[in-house]
């Protein structure tokens, strides 16, 4: 028996104790994250900017700080809703019976949580299990070293470890992690890992939802703003250097409109990010170098790279924004998710082609289509397949707590945020109480069709078909 199997029956036994904590110890456990957070957000920019090397400090605040006030305060205004037992109907010859489905906690929720958002994916979905009454056990990610080491000081601090436990490591401490039989583990990652994951996890029979990435394409519709719509893409690409799991992957536009759509991307680059202490950096050399091999075999395969910035000499950026044109169909960048401030842009001759672009591909998280055709618009949305969809921007799908986040096929299984989150880390019991009709033995349950069959029983299959 090693130390996390030992580690993990002692979270199990305090669960046990408190097998279905009250509203008030569930909201103070989500109070205690928004204090932690709220105590400490000078430090957690500063680690994060040791992490990327360039990371603005509004940026850490919008994109990691503000995601978890959110969480916590839509949380904290719902959950005496969400925890109230659901009635459902019930068949008349059943009598006065009553149904109900109950939210129950599953017990201690793993949650493996990833290097690129590594405040906010680790909190949000430890606020939504503290929600539905569970224990929660954290293992981040071992990239964004400082930030981890920072976070997990911070929850030790704030924490008992049987309440909150957070665990720092390699690889070798995620396999292991994976493996225990937690109630329920939630991943956040690539699909690869994803895979060794729910491999890890069906050891035990541990339910999983994995938030997965893949392609995210970019429709642009010939009706579109192009000024508008390459301003929401710039900013959906270069936000966090590139690193974000819903970023425009790759930009599907009509022939005629590319390049004043790569002028007005340009231009809103130049806008935006033309400040370097505003374009974060990749998270390691591993990162950097993962984007010079992608822009290497794209150009390789003879397409053309563009600057999306006229300063490339300014600040101490590794890696320059660009675009990428006339890109073979067989290059890297369109067949993996880029991670990165390169932006691949392919030709397409209408809807119906770029649709078959998108399904010709694994499902993506999400998908952003810009524009003004409503007819196009509902064409796009009906026959592709994908986590979420933003029109007419990007990335905002996910700051809405009432939307259910979470991929769909290849980009993941299961969805958290909101309500989504609560139902994710709850298990849904139904209860039946028998019942008869005013309160009398008549009816009453399986009364009319216990043998010896007779004239009642026969009534009661009459009625039943």
């Amino acid at each position: 028996m090693n130390r996390f199997t030992i580690q993990l029956d002692e979270i199990k036994a305090a669960f046990a104790a408190e097998p279905n904590p009250t509203i008030e110890v569930r909201l103070d456990r989500i109070a205690r994250i928004e204090k932690m957070i709220e105590a400490n957000e000078e430090k957690i920019c500063k680690a994060l900017e040791a992490d990327f090397g360039v990371r603005h400090s509004v940026e850490t605040r919008l994109a990691e700080c503000q995601m978890i006030y959110q969480a916590c305060k839509y949380t904290r205004k719902h959950l005496k809703e969400w925890m109230k037992p659901e009635q459902r109907e019930v068949p008349f010859h059943m009598g006065a019976s009553h149904a109900c489905v109950e939210s129950q906690p599953l017990g201690v929720v793993g949650i493996l949580s990833p290097w690129n958002y590594p405040v906010q994916l680790a909190l949000i979905p430890a606020i939504a299990a503290f929600a539905a009454g569970n224990r929660v056990w954290l293992k981040p990610s071992e990239r964004s070293s400082r930030t981890s080491g920072f976070v997990a000081s911070l929850i030790q601090e704030y924490f008992h470890p049987s309440e909150f436990c957070v665990t720092t490591g390699g690889p070798d401490v995620a396999e292991q992690f994976a493996a225990l039989p937690f109630d329920h583990l939630f991943f956040t990652g690539s699909g690869t890992i994803g895979k060794k994951v729910m491999r890890a996890a069906a050891e035990n029979l541990t339910p999983v939802t994995l938030e997965l990435g893949g392609t995210t394409p970019v429709i642009i519709d010939k009706s579109a703003k192009l000024k508008d719509a390459a301003a929401s893409i710039t900013y959906g690409k270069l936000l966090n250097g590139g690193q974000t799991c819903i970023a425009p992957d790759y930009v599907l536009i009509e022939t005629s409109l590319q390049e004043a759509f790569i002028q007005e991307l340009q231009a809103a680059a130049q806008t935006q990010f033309s400040n370097p202490e505003e374009l974060t950096g990749p998270i390691d050399e591993r990162q950097l170098e993962y984007w010079q091999h992608l822009v290497s075999d794209a150009l390789d395969r003879g397409a053309k790279a563009i600057p999306l910035l006229n300063n490339p000499g300014a600040g101490v950026r590794p890696f320059e924004p660009i675009a990428l044109i006339n890109v073979s169909p067989e290059a890297r960048i369109l067949h993996e998710e880029i991670f990165g401030p390169i932006l691949p842009i392919v030709t397409v001759a209408d809807t119906s082609a770029a649709i078959a672009y998108v399904n010709n591909k694994p499902n993506p998280l999400a998908l952003y289509w810009f524009g003004k055709d409503k007819k196009n618009m509902k064409q796009v949305l009906s026959e592709t397949r994908s986590g979420g969809v933003t029109v007419n921007d990007t990335l905002l799908h996910i700051t809405i707590e009432d939307l259910p986040f979470g991929g769909v096929g290849a980009s993941g299984m299961g969805s958290y945020h909101g309500k989504a989150g609560f139902d994710t880390f709850s298990h849904q019991k139904s209860i039946l109480e028998v019942r008869g009709f005013f309160g009398l033995n008549f009816f009453k349950g399986t009364k009319t069709a216990r043998p010896p069959y007779g004239k009642m029983t026969e009534w009661l299959l009459r009625y039943l078909k």
